[in-house]
């Protein structure tokens, strides 16, 4: 990757990894349909292709990052160079030319340490920085980011009890049979090295271990909008959940569909409307052949946005009321799956949600949002001709 005098980005691969029988994948989006590697070079003006694009934080962690590094947010570039030692599944950017470009880079940015800059990057909107746990139980958020096995996602300034949320709709998925990461309700005071922006926006954290980071080693892994090659603000609108079940199928396989289709009743039975292109990963653990990456980002949406609705289409619809049986008849046909499969994993779904819900719902959700819930689940078609 260079970047050209006139801000443009440049992007190809090295002959040697192309000429390799055995590289590891970068990215599906560099295949084409027959499964071989694209080799054209990219060029992209100010920000980067989009699977580089996509390792970079979003909305307010890029805008407070870039202020603290004295960087136009809009210039991918030189964010991916300065978080490039912490940045999503087993990327690693190290410039060979990095003394003379941090010389060049920050004459104008005098206050600017390349020292004291947060080097950390997971993509999304709240704050989440990487952490290493400690014996005592605490989380540290290394001054660099960089070693750290867990993501820290901190109070939410505009929604109150985001953190609670997620950690009781992840603990709920679990017993559902969906498989998540360790995951840990954090109170604030046990969290070293919190900006001060972030101190007084509530009383926890959530905490989630990083599956891309295994005994100290990073696996490669990719979210659904770097397969589909859109950049992050088209998370919502280049594709459907039909076509992430079919690049599933044939990338994992039907094991891989039925762990989806039981995540996507779930999201829908919770009231999850955020479930978009970056909330879906696929693993690399031996660095060619994907995985299903393991749940994240789980939290009922419907408390903050009443009316909310599907992150992606399924059957041509993002209305939680609409989801019925026939839905996933078509996505199973898309994924090229036996109908019977897909009816059986989404009846099982909602059968073992029913069963946990009604006997520990409360205890896990607390009464307002259990309540909350409890009136979605009324208007969605598969509950009420499934729950029984």
């Amino acid at each position: 990757m260079v970047r050209l005098a006139d801000d443009r980005n440049y992007f190809s691969f090295d002959p040697s990894y192309v000429a390799r029988s055995d590289r590891p994948t970068l990215s599906l989006s560099f295949k084409d349909q027959s499964g071989e590697l694209m080799t054209r070079p990219q060029s992209t003006q100010t920000r980067l292709p989009p699977f580089f694009s996509n390792l970079l934080p979003e909305g307010r962690l890029r805008d407070y990052l870039a202020e603290k590094a004295g960087v136009h947010s809009e210039r991918e570039f030189f964010l991916l160079w300065m978080l490039g030692d912490d940045l999503p599944g087993a990327v690693k950017i190290d410039p060979p030319w990095e003394d003379h470009f941090a010389a060049t880079f920050f004459r104008a940015t005098t206050t600017v340490s390349t020292e004291s800059l947060l080097r950390f990057s997971l993509a999304g909107v709240q704050l989440k920085f990487s952490a290493v746990r400690e014996a005592h139980g605490g989380l540290t958020i290394p001054a660099r980011g960089t070693g750290g096995d867990w993501i820290v996602k901190l109070p939410d300034a505009h929604y109150s009890g985001v953190p609670e949320n997620e950690y009781a709709m992840m603990q709920l998925a679990r017993e559902v049979g969906i498989d998540v990461p360790d995951i840990d309700l954090v109170h604030m005071d046990q969290i070293a090295g919190i900006p001060f922006e972030a101190q007084h926006l509530g009383s926890h954290a959530f905490a989630i271990k990083r599956f891309d980071r295994v005994e100290g080693s990073a696996v490669h892994m990719e979210d659904f909008a770097q397969v589909f090659g859109v950049y992050p603000k088209q998370k919502y609108e280049k594709a459907s959940f039909e076509n992430l079940a079919r690049v599933i199928s044939i990338e994992v396989g039907q094991d891989g569909v039925l762990a989806y289709v039981r995540r996507l009743v779930f999201s829908m039975l919770i009231g999850n409307g955020d479930m978009h292109l970056k909330n879906w990963s696929l693993l690399y653990p031996d660095g060619r052949q994907a995985a299903l990456a393991p749940a994240y980002d789980y939290v009922s949406t419907i408390p903050y946005i009443p009316k909310d609705k599907l992150a992606l289409n399924l059957g041509s619809s993002k209305h939680f009321r609409d989801m019925d049986m026939p839905r996933f008849h078509r996505l199973a046909d898309r994924a090229m799956v036996a109908r019977a499969m897909i009816e059986d994993e989404v009846r099982d779904t909602v059968s073992r949600f029913a069963d946990v819900w009604r006997s520990r719902g409360e205890e896990l959700a607390g009464p307002h949002l259990k309540s909350v819930i409890d009136a979605h689940l009324r208007t969605i078609p598969l509950w009420r001709a499934l729950a029984t």
